[in-house]
């Protein structure tokens, strides 16, 4: 059950700040208001969900702090990810990942474009070889759709890093590790700015 919610959010057909009915999620989906309560609980643990006393059950609207720590942990994850030697196999499925990209933005389909991109960094971090560092990736950016979705217009933050996942591709593929994640470290830079200038409009003045 809650697989099934967290897609819904990631997907964005619960948008943030919107209350969630056990009534009608439960008649919805078939199942008892326990079952759905719990699966609540666990998303409310990610961070995807928030009880408001009195109110109910909410997606959670990230502030720009939650940006900001999101894009911390990326840095490690991540950083520490793309100096590791990454095996054939890994290779070609972060290719895929880019190449995924590439087509959906020929396409013009923005939304597919971040689906890729989010796979695509999932991937890197799976470099690592831990269960547990790849969870800690999922439940990131699932949060971080969360604030994909409240903006106007996904090009604007998905475009500029489609050919840039190639590049840091070719450097990784290419054994240029230090390059690789010094690479990461200003795409990464250039993301959380580019994300916290779109999601709160009033630091454009």
């Amino acid at each position: 059950m809650a697989d099934i919610l967290r897609e819904h959010i990631i997907e964005g057909l619960f948008a943030p700040g919107q209350r969630l009915s056990e009534e009608a999620i439960g008649s919805a989906l078939g199942v008892s208001r326990n079952t759905l309560r719990e699966a609540f609980r666990l998303l409310g643990h990610e961070r995807l969900l928030e009880h408001k006393l009195n109110r109910g059950v909410f997606v959670r609207v990230l502030s720009a702090a939650d940006v900001a720590d999101l894009y911390e942990m990326r840095r490690i994850l991540e950083g520490a990810a793309v100096r590791r030697a990454a095996s054939l196999e890994a290779l070609a499925l972060i290719k895929e990942t880019v190449e995924e990209a590439e087509r959906f933005a020929m396409a013009g389909r923005w939304q597919d474009v971040g689906t890729a991109n989010s796979r695509f960094h999932q991937a890197l971090v799976a470099l690592h070889r831990s269960p547990r560092l790849n969870e800690a990736m999922r439940q990131l950016l699932a949060e971080l759709r969360l604030v994909f979705h409240v903006m106007h217009n996904p090009r604007v933050l998905h475009e500029p890093f489609v050919e840039r996942n190639r590049q840091l591709l070719e450097l990784m593929a290419a054994g240029r590790a230090d390059e690789a994640a010094t690479f990461l470290e200003i795409y990464l830079d250039d993301a959380e700015r580019l994300l916290l200038h779109a999601y709160e409009p009033s630091r454009a003045g």
